[in-house]
């Protein structure tokens, strides 16, 4: 199925791009939406053409699909992905920002209408509240977790293809706040700090993998049995004697798509943080270790499925992306933006009861269990 080969294929994305944002990392938490950094640079796919193209089509792993069954794939993918319980409330939208003056071909632009839904608007991008209208909806479609991902408006930009992913999801099982307690947390550095630990006990999916132990929590309505769960989270703890860092080293797509599968039910004892966290990150640099240098050199580029011109060239100015989340007692809420920004050269297995006590640096991610979609991915080194 074309949509299941789109969502393995953000998987292996998902995780390289996690590990060369976790290089730029200097230890402290991370926090990264693949989905939503992927549908924004497929709407760009779109307007690529010849080693440009290829370079991102190798880069996004799309390089066995076609352009059509990519676009197809992505409409099928929203469709299914959005309010999938009614206690799950998971918005994915999409825009263009052009430059006011600038003709794109109308083939981009009305691919990504029909499969991205993206709305496409003209700006004046001189006009100093042009940057004010971009993040008004971007605070709009993350409903307010997100208020700016565009600071000023450089001469040479062109366009901006922003995606938002809006995530508020109840858990299955709520925590109960009279259980939460301060406990120490330990740190990389060795040192311990109070967090407060929220505690439940219960039948969850579980997994004992060699050197971590992880747990799916369920968000939305059916029974408290993991399995029922539309969209979990997925924690994962190193043991102790082993580190985060060596977990990194083993989190590969094919390791992921193993664990996936070996996630039994047991009973257990569950402590988790109550933690919330924004970040940020530019992709630029990730991106390009990833094979995608071609979209970034003004000379490189081919972008012209955007815009036919002779007497200049597009290419990938910026990629920013930025990220929040709060998990609590009644669940979590998470919100993502990505705004790729375009230039121009001429303007410019069933386990014994099990406890697990997340009271040290762990790996956690949110994904849609039904098309394996992970929604968002992160580690928290201090909660």
């Amino acid at each position: 199925m074309i949509r299941n080969n789109l969502s393995a294929a953000n998987v292996r994305f998902g995780l390289k791009l996690y590990n060369e944002v976790l290089k730029q990392n200097t230890g402290s938490n991370l926090f990264i939406s693949p989905a939503s950094v992927a549908i924004a640079l497929a709407m760009t796919y779109n307007g690529a053409n010849g080693e440009t193209q290829q370079a991102m089509a190798q880069a996004l792993e799309l390089q066995d699909m076609t352009l059509q069954e990519v676009n197809e794939a992505y409409a099928a993918l929203k469709a299914s992905l959005e309010n999938p319980d009614p206690k799950v409330q998971l918005n994915i939208a999409n825009s263009l920002w052009v430059r006011q003056g600038i003709t794109f071909n109308p083939d981009f632009l009305q691919r990504n209408e029909l499969y991205f839904r993206a709305e496409v608007s003209e700006l004046n991008f001189s006009d100093p509240n042009a940057a004010t209208a971009i993040n008004d909806w971007v605070n709009k479609n993350t409903n307010g977790k997100i208020q700016q991902i565009v600071d000023q408006i450089p001469p040479e930009m062109v366009l901006y293809l922003i995606n938002a992913i809006y995530f508020k999801g109840t858990w299955t099982k709520e925590f109960d706040k009279a259980k939460t307690q301060d406990q120490p947390f330990h740190l990389l550095d060795g040192s311990q700090q109070q967090v407060p630990l929220m505690s439940q006990s219960g039948q969850y999916q579980y997994l004992k993998g060699p050197n971590f132990q992880a747990v799916s929590l369920p968000y939305g309505e059916g029974t408290e049995s993991a399995a029922a769960g539309r969209i979990s989270m997925y924690v994962f703890l190193p043991d102790e004697g082993s580190t985060l860092a060596e977990f990194h080293q083993s989190l590969s797509a094919a390791n992921w798509n193993t664990w996936m599968g070996q996630f039994n039910q047991a009973e257990g004892d569950v402590k988790l943080p109550r933690f919330k966290l924004e970040y940020q990150v530019n992709l630029n640099e990730a991106l390009q270790a990833l094979g995608m240098s071609a979209a970034f050199d003004p000379q490189q580029a081919d972008f012209s499925a955007m815009r036919n011109s002779a007497d200049e060239n597009l290419y990938i100015s910026e990629v920013k992306h930025k990220t929040f989340v709060e998990v609590n007692e009644e669940g979590t809420e998470a919100a993502a933006v990505t705004s790729v920004g375009v230039g121009t050269t001429a303007l410019q297995e069933s386990p014994q009861r099990f406890t697990m006590t997340v009271d040290r640096p762990f790996f956690f991610a949110i994904r849609d269990n039904s098309t394996g979609m992970v929604l968002f991915m992160g580690s928290i080194t201090q909660p």
